[in-house]
Protein backbone atom coordinates (compact mmCIF):
# COMPACT_ATOMS: atom_id res chain seq x y z
CA UNK A 1 0.00 0.00 0.00
CA UNK A 2 1.45 3.51 -1.10
CA UNK A 3 1.53 5.92 2.43
CA UNK A 4 -1.00 9.18 1.88
CA UNK A 5 2.77 11.77 1.73
CA UNK A 6 3.96 9.41 -1.71
CA UNK A 7 0.44 9.72 -3.64
CA UNK A 8 -0.02 13.33 -3.05
CA UNK A 9 3.78 13.77 -4.20
CA UNK A 10 2.98 12.03 -7.02
CA UNK A 11 -0.32 13.84 -7.91
CA UNK A 12 1.86 16.97 -7.55
CA UNK A 13 4.52 15.66 -9.70
CA UNK A 14 2.02 14.48 -12.68
CA UNK A 15 -0.20 17.74 -12.47
CA UNK A 16 2.93 19.41 -13.08
CA UNK A 17 3.90 18.21 -16.21
CA UNK A 18 0.34 18.70 -17.30
CA UNK A 19 1.03 22.33 -17.04
CA UNK A 20 2.71 24.50 -18.71
CA UNK A 21 4.76 25.80 -16.34
CA UNK A 22 6.26 22.44 -15.38
CA UNK A 23 8.47 23.13 -18.91
CA UNK A 24 9.37 26.51 -17.33
CA UNK A 25 10.69 25.20 -14.09
CA UNK A 26 13.11 22.71 -15.97
CA UNK A 27 14.23 25.41 -18.51
CA UNK A 28 14.86 27.09 -14.95
CA UNK A 29 16.44 23.97 -13.42
CA UNK A 30 19.03 23.29 -16.63
CA UNK A 31 20.24 26.51 -16.15
CA UNK A 32 20.41 26.66 -12.46
CA UNK A 33 22.20 23.32 -13.13
CA UNK A 34 24.80 25.19 -15.76
CA UNK A 35 25.39 27.69 -13.30
CA UNK A 36 26.34 25.71 -9.98
CA UNK A 37 28.41 23.31 -12.24
CA UNK A 38 30.17 26.28 -13.56
CA UNK A 39 30.63 27.53 -9.29
CA UNK A 40 31.80 24.33 -9.17
CA UNK A 41 34.16 24.52 -11.21
CA UNK A 42 35.68 27.33 -10.01
CA UNK A 43 35.34 25.97 -6.27
CA UNK A 44 37.99 23.24 -7.88
CA UNK A 45 40.07 25.23 -9.66
CA UNK A 46 40.10 27.23 -6.27
CA UNK A 47 40.54 24.45 -3.90
CA UNK A 48 37.84 25.88 -1.95
CA UNK A 49 36.63 22.50 -0.19
CA UNK A 50 33.64 24.56 1.72
CA UNK A 51 32.71 25.98 -2.19
CA UNK A 52 32.60 22.73 -2.97
CA UNK A 53 30.56 21.02 -0.67
CA UNK A 54 28.15 23.90 -1.05
CA UNK A 55 28.08 23.42 -4.87
CA UNK A 56 27.42 20.30 -4.61
CA UNK A 57 24.28 20.14 -1.86
CA UNK A 58 22.48 22.70 -4.27
CA UNK A 59 23.57 20.42 -7.49
CA UNK A 60 22.16 17.33 -5.23
CA UNK A 61 18.62 19.18 -5.19
CA UNK A 62 18.17 20.69 -7.87
CA UNK A 63 19.05 17.34 -9.76
CA UNK A 64 16.12 15.87 -7.13
CA UNK A 65 13.69 18.49 -8.46
CA UNK A 66 14.18 18.11 -12.23
CA UNK A 67 13.79 14.00 -11.46
CA UNK A 68 10.60 14.63 -9.98
CA UNK A 69 9.50 16.96 -12.80
CA UNK A 70 10.53 14.49 -15.53
CA UNK A 71 8.01 11.39 -14.26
Amino acid sequence: MIGKGVRTEMKKTANSRKRPDGDKRMAVLRLELDYELATLYEAMMENDEEKKKECKRRLEKLRQELMRLQV
